[in-house]
């Protein structure tokens, strides 16, 4: 690689630090989470249940809420089975198992405020159990309404990228680095704004250091998200990339960050999308195919699952 030929501030850092790469671990991971570890945190900061609530998948948020609801029902039956036999006025089992079912049941029903009635509490100790754990429930259902809201409520992008990133012919004779992306969604996105960053390892003085470049792009922005954009870097003689070989993508651990802003006419917000390429995404001598056609009314029909779809081409103009 000649260093000598890219025009790189050595003091630059784009906010990842300097710390090289290495087992090809990026800062950010392919959804677009930051691939950091933090520790040295109070107990309680590190839990942050707000937030991870709302981030977390729908498959984890709604298994967080129904093992809650069912240890909350679990706990309080419990109580009831340690207060007596004679708690729960109303109960049809006479075994152990059929006290604690029934104590169960009347527990989902005072927390969630149904109340049927067949069940009741009986003495002092066991309406207090009951008030407690009806107004605990109260506040519980509001907490989940409230999370419930706040995930749908937020605005996010939902932006598909292609899983690889081609060096592809570009314009005839030049070559270009290129990846895809596309809207998933059927809501209107305007005013994209898109920033490409080129980090690597380098060895200075001994020591190995993380360098970063902003890629020079074809296009930084467009009006709106119509179908697809192709978004490409030109390897020309500006390109920080012009004289690495493929080994040296692999050698140097290349990242290639990819940061979107957007505004969704949606929400009347701006909100972003990440997504990160290493040198295993790299692919040579390779262009995309065509993502959309028209059906029979003329209407442009967009095919998202072919976002990644390429096919190999001539040998480009690549140092090997």
């Amino acid at each position: 690689m000649n260093h000598n030929t890219r025009k790189v501030n050595p003091e630059d850092d784009l906010g990842f630090g300097t710390q090289p790469v290495i087992k090809s671990q990026p800062v950010i991971n392919k959804d677009g989470s930051i691939n950091v570890k933090r520790t040295g945190l109070p107990f309680f900061n590190r839990l942050n249940s707000y937030q991870s609530l709302i981030n977390m998948s729908w498959t984890k948020f709604w298994l967080v809420v129904l093992s809650g609801y069912l240890v909350a029902n679990i706990i309080f039956a419990c109580i009831y089975v340690a207060l007596g036999p004679n708690s729960l006025d109303g109960k049809s089992g006479t075994t152990f198992f059929d006290h604690f079912m029934d104590a169960f049941f009347f527990s989902a029903q005072t927390i969630s405020t149904v109340g049927y009635g067949h069940i009741s509490p009986q003495g002092m100790a066991a309406n207090s159990v009951a008030a407690l754990e009806s107004m605990m429930g109260l506040l519980a259902f509001a907490l989940a309404t409230g999370l419930l809201y706040g995930r749908f409520s937020k605005p996010t992008a939902k932006i598909k990228y292609s899983e690889n990133i081609l060096v592809a012919p570009y314009r005839g004779d030049k070559t270009g680095l290129m990846f895809r992306l596309a809207n998933a969604r059927h809501n209107v996105l305007i005013d994209l704004h898109i920033e490409v960053n080129f980090s690597y390892n380098e060895e200075v003085n001994g020591k190995t250091e993380r360098k970063f470049y902003q890629l020079m792009l074809e296009r930084k922005a467009v009006s709106i998200l119509s179908i697809n954009w192709t978004v490409v870097h030109p390897i020309d003689d500006d390109s920080p990339l012009k004289d690495f070989t493929r080994e040296d993508f692999e050698k140097a651990q290349v990242v290639f960050s990819v940061l979107l802003r957007i505004f969704d006419d949606t929400f009347s917000q701006t909100i972003h999308s990440r997504t990160t390429y290493t040198y295993k995404d790299m692919v040579w001598d390779a262009k995309f195919k065509p993502t959309f056609d028209r059906d029979e009314d003329g209407r442009v029909v967009l095919h998202l699952d072919k976002i990644n779809d390429f096919e190999k081409v001539s040998s480009a103009q690549y140092p090997t």
